[in-house]
C-alpha cells in the first residue's frame, strides 16, 4: 500500500455507480490508514487486483477515513491487507453497497 496525497472529500462528492449487476464496497479504516492504498480482487481471480486510496470523509458532523470500489460485479472479494496477506472476504451483491470495517491495528 502506497501513501498517496489525497485530501478529505465532501458529503456529495462521492457518486456510485451500481445496479442490477453491480455493486460498490467501502473499505472504513483507521485515521492511521489516510493516504494508503487497498487492493481489492475477485475471490476467484486474485491477480486481478483493483485499488483505492483511503480517503478522509467528512458528512454529517462525522470524519471517517474509507476507500470505495464502485461497479464492481456480484462476487466473493479478496480486500488484501498486502500484497501477499488477505486481510478478509466480503459478498458485493448488485444493486447494493457493501461495508467492510478494517480491524484496528492491522495496518497495511
Amino acid at each position: 500500500m502506497n501513501e498517496t496525497p489525497y485530501g478529505a472529500t465532501e458529503a456529495g462528492t462521492v457518486v456510485l455507480e451500481i445496479g442490477a449487476s453491480t455493486g460498490a464496497l467501502v473499505v472504513y479504516t483507521p485515521a492511521d490508514l489516510a493516504g494508503h492504498e487497498i487492493e481489492i480482487s475477485p475471490d476467484r481471480e486474485p491477480d486481478q487486483r483493483r485499488h483505492a486510496c483511503v480517503r478522509e470523509r467528512r458528512g454529517a458532523g462525522a470524519i471517517s477515513y474509507a476507500a470505495i470500489y464502485d461497479r464492481l460485479p456480484p462476487a466473493a472479494y479478496t480486500i488484501w491487507r498486502d500484497h501477499l496477506s488477505p486481510a478478509a472476504t466480503i459478498t458485493v451483491t448488485g444493486g447494493q453497497v457493501t461495508s467492510y470495517h478494517w480491524p484496528v491495528g492491522h495496518v497495511g
